[in-house]
């Protein structure tokens, strides 16, 4: 598989990152390390988890993602086929979240045990911050990666405004900068990360990993009627969010380039993102071994420019 390079890091990646926010949640540890076996072996090396995950559960205390690919990565022994990204600052039981020197350090040490490794490759600030400043956040990642347990750090749904100063506080005091930003981007949700966000990083030679890429299931045409809403635990949201005349819009357009490739609206919406020139690689999860298959398919999915322009059009 063509590997990426990760901003202006040495971090070589898959054109397509794993997310494991399933993890723990709708696949158990059984399913997940059947998933996590399958696209490692397919050459997706590139997996994406939180401490936060699932701490939106009853009974749950986050960390459940992480718990489970570190046990799968000690079972495996697989820890140097991939590259593991996670993150930090997100709301922990009972009371814990933030940007702040003491609970970055706190949050890694829990997540590097969670991971049973020694370091993490790539560590994102999971929402920004305000009431910490850019030189306390990012010298607690300088520490980090100091010591060895972080190899590089990267902003997710930072906004154009706040991720230039953060680029600007690492400058001007020789901090470590977000080499990669993962923002919210699919189909349907282009604008912020298109007007505002796409030309920074552009211009900062910053990677850019994107969340929602199939926009919580919707892009892969499993959800066309309010009823559909019952399939899953993500079904009410898309309900409310995608089920209008734009997102039919959409769909239709996936369905017609899905069946001239002959694969599926999922992979074509993926296959879109990975022909942007400004995207590494968007993040999508499976919670079967036959989703698995249409993650990599989208891969090796090579879109022409009709195929590109007519889906652009259906979602502008």
């Amino acid at each position: 598989m063509q590997l990426r390079t990760i901003g202006r890091s040495s971090l070589q990646v898959a054109p397509l990152c794993l997310g494991g926010n399933v993890f723990g949640w709708t696949a158990d540890e059984a399913a997940s390390f059947k998933i996590l076996d399958a696209a490692v072996d397919a050459g997706l090396n590139f997996i994406d988890t939180a401490d936060a995950y699932s701490a939106w559960l009853p009974g749950h205390h986050g960390g459940e993602s992480e718990t489970i690919i570190g046990n799968w990565l000690r079972k495996r022994a697989r820890r140097k086929d991939v590259v593991i990204a996670t993150k930090v600052g997100l709301n922990m039981p009972p009371d814990r979240k933030g940007l702040s020197a003491s609970h970055i350090a706190h949050s890694a040490e829990e997540s590097l045990r969670r991971l049973n490794t020694d370091h993490i490759d790539l560590y994102f600030a999971h929402r920004d911050d305000p009431s910490v400043a850019f030189e306390e956040t990012l010298g607690a990642f300088q520490k980090l990666i100091k010591d060895g347990k972080v190899r590089v750090i990267g902003a997710s749904n930072y906004t154009a405004t706040r991720l230039a100063e953060a680029l600007k506080t690492s400058s001007e005091h020789g901090l470590p900068r977000f080499e990669v930003l993962q923002p919210l981007y699919n189909l349907y949700a282009r604008a912020d990360y298109e007007t505002a966000l796409e030309p920074l990083c552009r211009e900062q030679q910053i990677g850019v990993v994107t969340y929602f890429a199939l926009a919580s299931g919707f892009l892969t045409g499993k959800y066309r009627k309010p009823e559909d809403a019952a399939q899953s635990a993500r079904g009410g949201g898309v309900v409310a969010k995608y089920l209008n005349e734009r997102g039919f819009r959409i769909l239709a357009a996936l369905d017609d380039v899905s069946r001239r490739y002959g694969a599926s609206p999922a992979s074509v919406a993926l296959a879109w993102q990975i022909a942007r020139p400004t995207i590494t690689a968007p993040i999508a999860s499976a919670t079967t071994v036959e989703q698995v298959s249409e993650l990599v398919t989208a891969t090796k999915l090579t879109l022409d420019q009709a195929a590109i322009e007519q889906l652009n059009f259906a979602s502008a």
